[in-house]
């Protein structure tokens, strides 16, 4: 039986006059990685900070179930700390021994007595990731967690969440990355305008957008009523032998020569991009 670690019903937030987030309710399964998705200013990092409890909402219910750890998108832990400074301390807030285990798992032992501002991106993010782990929570909030990483850093700060899933946790995560998101998640919510206009699976998604491939078409001269990208016509379609038959014919009939043909199947990043255009019915 599945268990529900987070319920939220009918959020509302507003910044003044300003309501970002409209009512939304959704469930977060105990074990599941579950992404928020959505433009630059559709809420994700509100909604995860008033789960957190960090931020203030006008109504609607949020209930937990576990022990929270969260690492947040930026930090400003002092410029001058060391590693091993911040550690002790955010133990010293968790109430727990500083045994230094999680410095063995990240890989930041080499790095203990090394300050803040010395440190890379990659070695700042994994360091938030035990800072957040400290006291073994439940329950796991990420907020960009591999913005502005190399691909080696991802592909690092990818394997330690999957160690996570493996381990029970759950992960609530917010991503501009849809490569991460497809790669680590069970289940996504995509906001738009400050509603969920979409919450499943990826695959779930790319079928209900309706469109297994796109097949680009560049001619001597535009065709009519298509959409036109780039010198080419987008044609969306579920079965591209009779798409592409069709096109062609068209293009023979009206002595249009085809110079150069494209098929691209349907990616989780066309899909996000057409339900950020319009919310899916």
């Amino acid at each position: 039986m599945i268990s529900t670690a987070i319920q939220i019903d009918n959020l509302i937030k507003s910044y003044g006059t300003n309501t970002v987030i409209k009512g939304i309710s959704f469930a977060v399964n105990q074990g599941e990685i579950f992404a928020l998705l959505g433009t630059n200013g559709a809420g994700k990092t509100t909604i995860l900070e008033c789960i957190e409890g960090i931020r203030k909402y006008n109504s609607g219910n949020i209930r937990i179930k576990g022990r929270l750890g969260v690492q947040l998108q930026s930090s400003s832990l002092p410029a001058n700390i060391k590693t091993i400074e911040v550690y002790r301390l955010f133990c010293k807030w968790n109430k727990v021994q500083a045994d230094e285990g999680l410095f063995n798992v990240f890989e930041l032992t080499q790095l203990k007595n090394k300050q803040y501002r010395e440190m890379s991106m990659g070695q700042k993010r994994r360091l938030h990731l035990a800072l957040a782990l400290i006291g073994e929570p439940d329950i796991i909030f990420l907020d960009e967690p591999t913005a502005g990483l190399d691909v080696e850093g991802r592909v690092s700060l990818h394997a330690q969440i999957r160690k996570l899933k493996e381990q029970g946790k759950t992960i609530l995560m917010a991503s501009h990355d849809m490569a991460e998101v497809e790669s680590l998640c069970d289940r996504i919510a995509i906001l738009k305008d400050g509603v969920i206009a979409f919450i499943g699976t990826t695959t779930e998604l790319t079928s209900k957008m309706g469109t297994q491939c796109r097949i680009h078409i560049k001619t001597e001269r535009p065709l009519q009523n298509v959409n036109y990208q780039k010198g080419y016509s987008v044609f969306n379609s579920e079965n591209i032998g009779a798409t592409l038959l069709e096109v062609l014919e068209i293009a023979k009939e009206t002595k249009n020569a085809v110079l150069d043909v494209k098929i691209e199947r349907a990616t989780l990043e066309q899909s996000f991009m057409d339900i950020a255009r319009e919310v899916i019915e």
